[in-house]
């Protein structure tokens, strides 16, 4: 399940697959909270929607989109207090939480860095076989995320478990 937070819009949605086949599109949408509500009442709000995601959608694992610095430190700020709830809530259920830059996102789905939100749109409609681009663009970045995470995430996770299960070896014999 991917995860792009935000205070207004917070985009989720759900992908099926592992690398080298073919996705499949479990779920997408958008929590919204009102910009007039106050910040606690919103944060709740956000926490709410993610927790029906988790009961219904049951995903293996929950992707992040890693906050990153802005020049709006009011909108950094509510980005970083909803991507918060969303790892609290994964981790309150024991699910691994990973955390993807937008350029790891980006260069995942489309092979640039820098691509636009369209060009993420564009590339997650043809990934998963979508008659048209999910709205709004918070629901495409989650998949994105989502799809990311498949690719990339996964297999970081699999090397580390595995790193940790072999034996260590003494560099001093």
């Amino acid at each position: 399940m991917g995860v792009d937070p935000g205070l207004t819009r917070c985009g989720l949605g759900a992908v099926e697959g592992r690398p080298g086949a073919p996705l499949s599109l479990v779920a997408v949408g958008v929590v919204r909270t009102g910009a007039d509500e106050e910040l606690g009442a919103r944060l709740v709000g956000i926490e709410a929607g993610i927790e029906r995601w988790l009961d219904e959608v049951r995903p293996d694992a929950v992707a992040v989109e890693r906050v990153f610095s802005q020049h709006n430190v009011r909108t950094v700020m509510g980005t970083a207090q909803a991507a918060g709830i969303a790892v609290l809530c994964a981790a309150r259920r024991g699910l691994p939480v990973a955390l993807h830059t937008p350029s790891e996102v980006k260069a995942a789905i489309t092979g640039s860095g820098t691509a636009d939100k369209k060009q993420i749109g564009a590339m997650v409609t043809r990934l998963l076989r979508l008659a048209e681009m999910p709205k709004p663009a918070d629901a495409a970045d989650a998949l994105a995320l989502a799809i990311c995470h498949i690719w990339r995430g996964g297999a970081q996770s699999r090397l580390a478990e595995a790193l940790a299960r072999a034996p260590r070896r003494n560099p001093a014999r």
